[in-house]
């Protein structure tokens, strides 16, 4: 269905056109809903920038625009504001008439893609034998959100999750192993690989021969060395069981089958080094081989250089991304490639990336590169968040304090609900609670972790959408025992006599345009504004305007089905984010 703000802005600039010619063809009309309802429902700023080049007042030019402009059926009222605002009011009718056909779309309005891509989303990415921490979470979670928004426009996601899975510390770890006696690491929780990781450290920096014995298993491994590998696969297996059990308790759509870590790669290693040698791409400096992206210098105005081989042979993290951006482009044949890290590795990843482009691997238009950087997490003392004790926050006991809170939170608030069902809910708010105080600030800052905001059940959180939810599926329930059915519903004729109904519908007219840009900017808290927006028009409908107690049957059936609307607009945006929606609170 064509959304209302294309509508308007082709009427408007072929208004444009009409009143100035063909060459004003390109002016953008700047349209956006108002921001107060005073002034309409949506807002025209074109003027203004086109006054400089038609070489008029902006009022002029407003109204110029204006006599040109086609909105019969559409607006009712369209006027001149300040110094050359257009403000437009639309019709009752045609209003109710582009809500009506968004209740009837199973897709509410979200449209799929004209042309669906690959899209790579590389994600998560914990270290093997380290449990995961709070440093993990806005990678796994604005990952995750991420690729449900480009699926649901019909792209073709291929998540991937680029474990820490090799390296010198498992020689020092598997040689640790060895001399406690162990021949695998089948018997070690994830807990006991943290406690001989930490063990198997300090005899590294302590004990000199242990510390050879340690290189010397690396060579063992990178060798091929059945028994080395033996163990160092039972350490991956182990730590993919943890992740996996934090992934399914935080509801993100990472599987094994997504696993592409560094030692995915180390056999492609050496062809990367020989194919920038051959490119031509390869210098020399201080014995290591190094490439120079162009436009990268230091603060002396020296060219910056990007390692890829040491002088002992061996190889770095950007020869390992350069190895993986290759196989996203021509084994999986990525249209975009999208990396989700925190933004301390934002100089790395343009490196990267104009490597890539200097040699060649994705010149032109052939893929889109993308980081998508974020900040850190901050405790209250705005420094990294870390335990009372000052250790590092274990994200699955994040998980339990959160699901405990919003256990305490419920309780508190009083409910008829049996014990599985308070649990349910304490899972749905407590993880939704946690995820979405992460995804509704905007990514590159840092935030503030505060358990006490965002489990509130008022301002821009998710209990409060959640709750929104629940009080809108109690109104069907109550509906249903006085014999209003949901068939009946359906087919009721939307009506938008008060401003509150007039503001849910423009909020809920918004959405099929909300997904797309997410999808564009990669930025899921927009969408968190969006449904927080919407959340509260529908408080402020709840309100002023009574459903099942409306003056007539038809006003009735019809905030019914505005509601239902919301609700299921809320659901699928939540969806959206990776957040549970409960029927019961």
């Amino acid at each position: 269905m064509p959304d209302v703000t294309t509508l308007l802005s082709e009427r408007l600039s072929a208004a444009v056109v009409n009143a100035f010619g063909d060459a004003y063809a390109d002016a953008d009309p700047l349209l956006s809903r108002a921001a107060n309802p005073k002034f309409g429902d949506y807002q025209a700023n074109l003027a203004m920038g086109l006054a400089k080049r038609v070489g008029a007042p902006p009022r002029d030019v407003a109204a110029k625009i204006v006599e040109q402009l086609d909105v019969e059926g559409v607006c009712d009222d369209v006027q001149i504001a300040g110094p050359g605002f257009i403000n437009l009011t639309l019709t009752p009718a045609f209003l109710a008439e582009q809500v009506t056909t968004l209740a009837n779309d199973d897709r509410l309005g979200v449209e799929r893609a004209e042309s669906p891509q690959t899209v790579v989303v590389d994600y998560s990415s914990p270290n093997v034998a380290k449990e995961m921490h709070v440093g993990h979470l806005r990678s796994t979670i604005i990952g995750d959100a991420i690729a449900r928004v480009l699926e649901s426009l019909g792209h073709k996601v291929i998540r991937q999750n680029h474990l820490g899975d090799w390296g010198t510390q498992f020689g020092m770890l598997i040689e640790h192993l060895i001399d406690l006696g162990f021949d695998d690491g089948s018997q070690h929780s994830i807990a006991d690989l943290n406690e001989l990781y930490q063990a198997a450290k300090k005899k590294d920096d302590a004990d000199a021969a242990f510390a050879e014995r340690a290189r010397q298993r690396v060579v063992k491994l990178q060798g091929g060395d059945e028994a080395t590998l033996a163990l160092w696969r039972s350490l991956i297996d182990e730590s993919k069981r943890h992740f996996n059990a934090v992934y399914q308790r935080l509801g993100v759509g990472l599987s094994d089958d997504d696993v592409a870590g560094e030692s995915f790669y180390n056999d492609r290693l050496a062809d990367v080094v020989g194919d920038l040698d051959s490119a031509d791409c390869l210098k020399e400096s201080q014995g290591a081989r190094v490439v120079f992206p162009e436009g990268f210098n230091d603060r002396d105005g020296n060219p910056l250089p990007m390692i890829v081989q040491k002088s002992d042979g061996g190889f770095l993290y950007a020869t390992t991304d350069l190895a993986a951006a290759r196989f996203r482009i021509d084994d999986l044949h990525a249209d975009r490639v999208v990396y989700v890290t925190d933004a301390r590795q934002r100089d790395h990843f343009a490196m990267l990336f104009a490597t890539l482009k200097q040699v060649g691997w994705a010149a032109g238009d052939r893929v889109s590169l993308e980081h998508v950087p974020f900040g850190m997490v901050l405790g209250p003392d705005k420094k990294p968040y870390k335990t009372r004790e000052g250790g590092t926050v274990r994200l699955v006991d994040l998980l339990d304090e959160a699901e405990q809170r919003a256990a305490d939170v419920i309780a508190k608030k009083g409910t008829d609900l049996d014990d599985a069902q308070r649990s349910a809910v304490a899972r749905a708010v407590g993880i939704g609670a946690l995820k979405y105080a992460d995804l509704s600030n905007d990514r590159v800052k840092d935030y503030v972790f505060d358990w006490e905001r965002m489990l509130a059940f008022e301002g821009n959180t998710a209990p409060y959408l959640q709750n929104a939810y629940v009080r809108i599926r109690s109104i069907f329930r109550k509906a249903a025992s006085q014999g209003v059915g949901v068939s009946r519903v359906d087919h009721a004729a939307i009506q938008l006599e008060e401003s509150a109904e007039r503001s849910v519908a423009l909020a809920l007219l918004q959405f099929g345009q909300v997904v797309p840009a997410v999808a564009s900017s990669l930025e899921p808290h927009r969408l968190c504004t969006y449904l927080y927006d919407l959340a509260s028009a529908y408080h402020k409908f709840y309100e002023a305007c009574p459903v099942l107690t409306a003056p007539d049957a038809a006003t009735r059936d019809s905030r019914l089905r505005l509601s239902a609307l919301t609700a299921d607009v809320l659901r699928q945006g939540l969806e959206l984010l990776g957040i549970d929606v409960v029927e019961q609170m």
